[in-house]
């Protein structure tokens, strides 16, 4: 069981490395002036989002329904557990509009502005404590 934690844990740093950075991304994306640089960035965006963010969260997801499947009972029972998950649930809504924005990028129809790229970057960090907090405290 602790291996398979211990994957989890590095599978979510890893997945958080990438909803980091990918807003930020945006960010530069849309400052970019000219026609190569937002053609790297869509490149970048693209390669950080289905090389690293994707299979990130899918290890993590994966990883932990084998961890609530070994104790299922507690799990169920656990009130931090439920708090936790729905965190979980609000992350991956984000991880898929990060991939909305790729392709919005991608496709040159983005409407939102750095501003709002700046503060939809807060979001899993939000989320991060929320997380981290709640398995390891387990406060209810």
């Amino acid at each position: 069981m602790l291996w398979i934690k211990a994957f989890h844990i590095i599978a979510m740093v890893c997945w958080f490395a990438a909803l980091f950075y990918l807003p930020r991304l945006f960010v530069y994306h849309v400052d970019a002036t000219d026609a190569l640089s937002r053609d790297r960035f869509c490149i970048m965006e693209r390669r950080l989002y289905r090389g690293i963010a994707i299979p990130a969260m899918l290890a993590t997801v994966g990883l932990g329904i084998w961890l609530y499947s070994l104790n299922p009972s507690y799990y169920t029972s656990a009130g931090w557990m439920h708090a936790k998950l729905t965190f979980v649930v609000l992350l991956l809504a984000y991880h898929h509009m990060c991939g909305a924005y790729v392709r919005k990028f991608a496709q040159g129809t983005n409407t939102r502005s750095g501003r709002y790229f700046r503060i939809f970057n807060e979001v899993p960090t939000v989320a991060l404590f929320a997380i981290v907090i709640l398995a390891v405290v387990k406060p209810f």
